[in-house]
């Protein structure tokens, strides 16, 4: 079977940035609903379109076709008391963007601590950044009526989230 819309698609990847250097690796496959469910970047899953199994692909992803540009403006310092005692460079806190009144939440990760400040970044960690997505094929089959229905892929033993 070929990779079409509606096939549920298994690969294994490495997601490395512009110069090389590995990122992310997958030992086991992973499995996405393909045909614009957004379970994968769009450019990976344009490239997959057709291919079968045992087919290995390479796509070069821009900053815009990833994570986004850097956006310098979700850069934020907090004062310290806002924040847990024990905080730390790394760790990551949910909160509005600034000016924002509704309840759009984003992912802000801990770049710096002072006596007097959190420095705070909502940017991915890859945002940015060019990468390359590369992989092997490992599995297509149709989605069950439920995937179809929900929109993304079912473990085995049915539904899971």
């Amino acid at each position: 079977m070929k990779i079409a819309k509606n096939a549920v698609v298994s690969l294994t990847y490495q997601l490395a940035d512009a110069d090389g250097t590995v990122i992310e690796k997958t030992g086991d496959p992973i499995s996405y609903l393909h045909g614009g469910y957004d379970g994968i970047f769009p450019t990976v899953e344009e490239a997959l379109e057709g291919k079968n199994i045992g087919d290995t692909f390479s796509v070069s992803m821009e900053p815009d076709d990833a994570f986004g540009e850097y956006e310098h403006e979700l850069v934020r310092a907090e004062p310290r008391d806002m924040f847990p005692k024990e905080v730390a460079v790394g760790m990551q806190f949910e909160g509005g963007a600034e000016g924002d009144d509704d309840e759009d939440f984003m992912l802000y990760t801990v770049t710096e601590v002072t006596d007097d400040e959190v420095t705070v970044d909502g940017n991915h960690p890859l945002a940015g950044k060019s990468l390359v997505f590369s992989g092997t094929v490992t599995g297509v089959r149709a989605a069950s009526a439920e995937e179809l229905t929900h929109g993304h892929v079912h473990g085995e033993g049915g539904h899971h989230h």
